[in-house]
């Protein structure tokens, strides 16, 4: 039998133009604010947690590239993205070799192990964290309170998020909100910048670079949750704004939920996606041992992922008919 001629075409698709490298080049644009707000705030030590976490990202990327041998690269700059958005978790004065250490763990395990960029389930950033995080003899390191404990910035040098999981809504009072959302408070060398990080967020939405659905629905699922914990008992929880004003919400919903490869690429999924980190988010901070409940929020929707990206709008379903016309009976379709 003679076989048959298959002609083999590409599909009817187009290149949108977007490149890795236009959205990790403007991301680190888009923190400069918040790198210059730690800097200023923190000095030498700052940048000192800055440089080696995205050095030490870049070259355990490579390193690993190379003995696998992959392409090299880091030139994308995704790898600095990573480093970075570690960093501006971190107290400023993490030492050295934990910030390496974490940059390194979140690269290799956390992205290069589930075949590198685009394939990894989890944002590299939050894993290094994480485990800095879990691991008992370093966790004292990202105690605010603790670590920050010999500076002296002109405000209150109480971790906001520290005081109310101790004290409740009582002790918050001192606080001002509007003082917290200029960044006069501990926290992470540019998450704290809350001005700064919502501009940064702004010009990635703005740019499209960032869909709008993740971070308004991660805001909006913190107000939900803490208006709930609110009601239930206000005098044990904190209104919806200190909780979006204060702890990493903010870089959360704008810069670590909205990473491209561990969030949902559907509408619905993101919605969901969004809701759910905001949410898990405040229950976090309620009812675990931690302060803040973004990381581990963050972390624990990025499984469900797959299983959002299955939440999509109805469609039309034609279904076939007999259809009389002028005595010839041929097939139409109803839809519904």
């Amino acid at each position: 039998m003679k076989a048959a001629d298959l002609t083999v075409s590409t599909g009817s698709h187009w290149h949108s133009g977007a490149k890795i490298t236009d959205f990790s080049y403007n991301t680190l644009l888009a923190l400069v604010p918040a790198i210059a707000m730690g800097m200023y705030r923190y000095g030498v030590s700052a940048a000192g947690v800055i440089g080696t976490a995205m050095a030490s990202a870049m070259i355990a990327e490579a390193a690993m590239q190379k003995l696998l041998g992959k392409p090299v690269r880091i030139a994308d700059g995704s790898a600095a993205v990573s480093g970075l958005l570690l960093a501006l978790l971190l107290p400023a004065n993490t030492p050295a070799y934990m910030v390496i250490v974490a940059s390194v763990i979140g690269i290799t395990i956390g992205k290069l192990c589930f075949g590198g960029l685009g394939a990894n389930p989890l944002s590299p950033a939050l894993v290094g964290w994480a485990v800095l995080r879990i691991t008992k003899p370093w966790a004292g390191y990202l105690d605010f309170d603790l670590a920050l404990i010999n500076y002296d910035l002109g405000f209150s040098m109480q971790y906001p998020l520290a005081v109310l999981k101790a004290s409740g809504a009582l002790g918050i009072q001192d606080f001002n909100t509007w003082n917290l959302f200029l960044g006069n408070q501990t926290g992470g060398i540019g998450a704290s910048a809350i001005v700064c990080v919502l501009g940064g967020g702004l010009y990635m939405v703005a740019r499209g670079l960032v869909r709008w659905e993740i971070p308004l629905c991660f805001l909006l699922g913190v107000v939900i949750a803490s208006s709930l914990f609110r009601l239930v008992d206000s005098a044990a929880n904190a209104d919806p704004l200190f909780h979006i004003v204060t702890g990493n919400v903010m870089i959360g919903a704008l810069f670590l939920s909205t990473d491209n490869s561990s969030a949902p690429i559907n509408r619905w999924g993101m919605v969901a996606f969004g809701l759910c980190c905001g949410m898990m988010t405040v229950v976090l901070r309620a009812w675990s041992v931690y302060p803040d409940g973004v990381v581990f929020a963050c972390l624990l929707m990025s499984l469900f992922v797959p299983l959002l990206d299955k939440l999509r709008a109805s469609t039309i379903v034609v279904r076939p008919t007999n259809v009389q016309i002028t005595g010839e009976t041929v097939e139409g379709g109803t839809s519904s």
